[in-house]
């Protein structure tokens, strides 16, 4: 009998496995569509920053500059084949200058960074960079070799320093230097077992001010005070003199009893001593000294003037010391200071008169950072747990002002396995600060710093980038090839020569 052609058709076992096979093929293909398209969601989260992109490419293509690399191209980690020299065609590591005159203020912390760190605004981003990179100078300027007889000095007199250091673009100029005492008792093998320019004082830093122009673009003059961070074996013997001490105060006699800071952090500030040639005077007064001169000499010009203290780990501790000294002698003065890794200093007592004083403070920290946790790494993380009564207690340390977090773990180019030192290293927290755009949002695609920095004296960068540990040292280690044939180590050119200022060498004299 014919079969109908409109009467269903049994299914064989045959078929239905093909139709499983079928149907399972398509589930992979769908979920391997999927993944791609969750990970190039992923890559395209990274472009939060799209229109800057294109102001960016706008602004490159008005200056007659085009960029060399496809928009694609940039979703990508850097690799090694992006540090072969490539002339013109590679991209500057700076971005163009913007006037910031009509909201400066809030820019140095005003209203306490808010709204502006997260996510974080790229004018403070630019504003922090630069006073990193004052900070920065005074590593890169200081004389590290323990067989120079200038070891401790600054390699540069003061009107060469931001030449040398490639710190022009930023239009300040070096007024004055900052020596500060470190010397104390200490085992025989930290001593300095050579002859050198000083055995008691080392070069902490400087003073510099804003020239017109860039005075003009930020809306004020500026005067920067930047500080080292420790490098000295004394300085490090302080850093361990946690006890509490008394700080100098012109308040009552209630805030001198109260107001206390780190012992060694104010025994490096203040300092000094009669015998030697470069401290006569303490960094306190040396520092002091200029400020107020600065500060007299443009605001009697009708400007308005701001103060801004920067420094990196000890250096971090002494601008809160130095801010806390300008606001109770100068007053009125707008003072901001700008930290990176820089440690606990004072009691609560001392955070309190620095807010009633209104220093603005940023303190820029690495998670994985330990320095700012002491000192009271244990004690004071213990007592704030244990509940909010012991958070009151005048007798422990505590952190001043508005703090920005970094991770090492948000940029691409930076290894996980990071030891302590790596991890305090300056170069890593202008890196991450360069790419910093908010909590929850991933590393700045077009960060612009250039990356080989990181490496400059640690190993932090991962390896695929084959950039060597440690680069940034004098070549041959200091030495040269004479006239003769012979490897010798230079003397220094005359103006180089580290000497303290007029009022001190005529007292030595």
């Amino acid at each position: 009998m014919e079969m109908s052609p409109y009467r269903p058709v049994t299914a064989t076992p045959r078929f239905r496995k093909a139709t499983k096979v079928l149907k399972k093929k398509l589930q992979t293909r769908w979920q391997a569509i999927r993944k791609k398209c969750r990970l190039l969601f992923r890559r395209t989260s990274r472009l939060s920053t799209i229109k800057i992109h294109h102001q960016q490419l706008q602004n490159n293509s008005k200056n007659g500059c085009q960029p060399h690399r496809t928009l694609g191209h940039l979703l990508l980690p850097r690799t090694a084949s992006s540090f072969i020299d490539q002339g013109d065609k590679m991209t500057p590591t700076f971005s163009l200058k913007e006037d910031i005159s009509s909201m400066w203020q809030q820019i140095h912390g005003s209203t306490n960074w808010d709204t502006l760190l997260d996510p974080l605004h790229p004018w403070v981003r630019q504003e922090i960079l630069k006073y990193g990179e004052f900070v920065q100078a005074t590593y890169d300027a200081f004389d590290f070799d323990p067989l120079s007889e200038y070891c401790g000095s600054c390699r540069y007199n003061k009107m060469k320093l931001f030449d040398e250091l490639g710190l022009t673009r930023h239009g300040y100029e070096v007024k004055r230097y900052i020596y500060a005492m470190s010397h104390v008792d200490v085992p025989e093998w930290l001593a300095k077992s050579y002859d050198s320019w000083s055995k008691d004082s080392n070069w902490m830093g400087y003073v510099a001010v804003s020239n017109n122009e860039e005075s003009k673009r930020i809306g004020r003059r500026d005067i920067v005070v930047a500080w080292r961070g420790t490098v000295a074996p004394t300085e490090w013997y302080n850093d361990l003199r946690t006890k509490l001490e008394l700080v100098d105060d012109n308040g009552d006699e209630d805030d001198q009893n109260d107001i206390k800071v780190q012992q060694g952090f104010l025994s490096i500030y203040k300092s000094k001593g009669e015998f030697t040639r470069y401290n006569k005077s303490s960094a306190s007064e040396q520092v002091m000294q200029e400020v107020k001169k600065l500060v007299k000499i443009y605001t009697e010009n009708g400007e308005e003037v701001s103060l801004t203290i920067t420094g990196h780990s000890l250096g971090g501790a002494l601008a809160l010391l130095n801010a806390y000294e300008a606001a109770t002698s100068i007053p009125g003065l707008f003072i901001s200071v700008i930290s990176f890794g820089a440690p606990r200093v004072g009691n609560l007592s001392f955070r309190k008169k620095l807010n009633e004083l209104r220093i603005n403070t940023l303190r820029v920290v690495i998670k994985q950072d330990i320095v700012p946790k002491v000192p009271g790494i244990i004690l004071n993380n213990i007592l704030n747990k244990v509940s909010r009564m012991t958070s009151r207690l005048n007798w422990v340390y505590r952190h001043v002002g508005t703090k920005l977090k970094l991770d090492i773990s948000t940029s691409p180019y930076l290894r996980k396995d990071a030891d302590v030192s790596g991890c305090h290293n300056l170069e890593v927290y202008l890196h991450l600060v360069d790419g910093y755009l908010g909590k929850k949002m991933n590393f700045r695609w077009n960060a612009r710093r250039d990356l080989a920095l990181v490496n400059k004296g640690s190993n932090m960068l991962v390896e695929k980038l084959r950039i060597p540990e440690c680069w940034y040292e004098m070549p041959h280690k200091g030495l040269v090839l004479n006239k003769y044939g012979r490897w010798v180590k230079p003397s220094r050119q005359p103006e180089d020569v580290p000497s303290p200022s007029t009022s001190q060498l005529s007292s030595h004299n």
